[in-house]
């Protein structure tokens, strides 16, 4: 059964940081690419960040803020969110794909799996 949990979601005043984590079980962890969504309130599912091995994307919102790493001994993926605005609250989600170009990435349709969301809260 294949799993990602996704965790570190929470309530921050509008500045601060968050660090999200993905934990993948019942794939090999390395042989798959991560990327990163969310959902405002009444808004459509948007890309945020991805990373295959090493290469990362992020979409301009949050460019410059937000950080996509991982650590396969772990299998495990973070997404590291600073400066924190009111615009980037929502669900965040992590899903796995594999043999797509980061370009490909931005698009939901090439995740295989999807992770339950953890909830994002940013308070003015």
């Amino acid at each position: 059964q294949v799993q990602l949990v996704e965790s570190g979601g929470g309530a921050v005043p509008v500045g601060d940081s968050l660090r999200l984590s993905c934990t993948a079980s019942g794939i090999v962890f390395s042989d798959f690419d991560v990327g990163w969504f969310r959902r405002a309130p009444g808004q459509e599912r948007e890309f945020v960040a991805a990373i295959k091995r090493r290469p990362t994307d992020y979409a301009d919102a949050v460019k410059g803020r937000f950080t996509v790493s991982r650590d396969n001994a772990k299998n495990t993926a973070y997404l590291q969110m600073d400066g924190l605005k009111v615009e980037d609250a929502g669900v965040y989600y992590c899903a796995v794909t594999r043999f797509f170009s980061l370009g490909r990435m931005r698009g939901t349709d090439v995740y295989v799996h999807w992770g339950q969301g953890t909830q994002v809260t940013v308070s003015s």
